[in-house]
């Protein structure tokens, strides 16, 4: 069985028990509390000792949409009253965790594990909201490039040293049985490296950049993970970067339209075209969901290889079709 028990799954499903596994490890990461309906007064004060911008995290899982950065503290506090009074999330806003801001630039790191050893796949960044230049609303993610080139071998090493290994350790000496894909989402802040959360899976759209990269047979590095063997495998990386750009339904990632037919896959030439929300209907390939194709490329540089997904991007249609026209545009 590939993937963590229940219990070490609670590093994504539950945001509280993931700060409590960082703090407890001495693994760098921002200041946080967690409040609850009873105790929403406590939060309001809390909230009045940090600096702008606050950010509340609803503790359970919330589709992706329960995180909330807030400039101003009486918009902040009226937050914290909609999450935990009003239950503006249902169950995963009974604990809110109220945490300090962290200003720097994200990337994020997946490790394997077997439960006693671990190796560390390439490192990825991905871009999560909807328009241009990082605005607006939230996504599953707009597009991913890897390697991050400001990952140094000097910040990497940080992050071996810092995180990936007190993480693993952790899940020994916590008695949580782990085998599979840790999502580690980092932020660089000056020149160095804190968690941000923890995922129990590989993250989308980064598994569509880290994965064709890998040069292993997938199936091999998955039954060294089931038979504890990790250790004896050598993870082979291509060396050249890998970047992907995410085609979602116009709306996305509110109200959209579906059953869209989507033209020009046969003329994709040097991409990949992952299908995530599309089917084939009457024989034709038609949107499904918002998230409708992913088109990886290679390239020397990241830059090469992005261009190269949008020459391919052109040769396709569907109607209201959208995609972000900047990935890249920080590094």
């Amino acid at each position: 069985m590939i993937g963590p028990q229940k219990k070490a799954a609670e590093l994504e499903g539950s945001k509280e028990f993931a700060k409590e596994f960082l703090i407890r490890h001495h693994i760098p990461t921002a200041a946080y509390e967690s409040f609850t309906k009873e105790t929403v007064d406590k939060g309001y004060m809390f909230l009045e000792t940090l600096k702008p911008p606050y950010v509340l995290k609803a503790d359970g899982l919330a589709a992706g949409k329960g995180v909330v950065i807030l400039n101003n503290l009486e918009e902040a506090k009226a937050e914290l009253k909609s999450m935990l009074v009003d239950a503006k999330f249902g169950q995963a806003s009974r604990k809110v965790v109220i945490e300090e801001f962290l200003d720097g630039i994200e990337l994020s790191c997946f490790v394997l594990t077997d439960g006693k050893n671990y190796k560390i796949l390439p490192t990825a960044k991905d871009y999560k909201r909807i328009g241009e230049g990082d605005t607006g609303l939230n996504t599953g993610g707009m597009g991913a490039v890897s390697p991050v080139p400001f990952a140094t071998k000097e910040f990497l090493d940080k992050i071996e040293e810092r995180i990936v290994k007190p993480t693993i350790n952790g899940f020994k000496k916590d008695k949580l049985p782990y085998k599979g894909f840790v999502f580690i989402g980092l932020i660089k802040v000056g020149d160095d490296p804190k968690v941000i959360e923890y995922n129990v899976r590989m993250g989308d759209p980064e598994t569509e950049v880290v994965l064709p990269r890998l040069k292993n047979d997938f199936v091999e590095i998955l039954q060294a993970i089931s038979n504890e063997t990790l250790n004896e495998i050598t993870i082979e990386i291509d060396e050249r970067a890998a970047t992907t750009i995410m085609l979602v339904s116009g709306g996305y990632p509110e109200v959209y339209e579906k059953g869209k037919v989507i033209s020009g896959i046969n003329n994709i030439k040097d991409s990949i075209p992952f299908h995530a929300g599309a089917t084939i209907n009457e024989g034709k390939v038609v949107t499904s969901g918002g998230r409708v194709m992913a088109i990886t490329s290679f390239g020397s540089t990241y830059k090469e290889a992005i261009k190269k997904s949008y020459q391919n991007i052109e040769k396709l249609h569907f109607d209201k079709m959208y995609y972000r026209k900047d990935i890249g545009f920080d590094l």
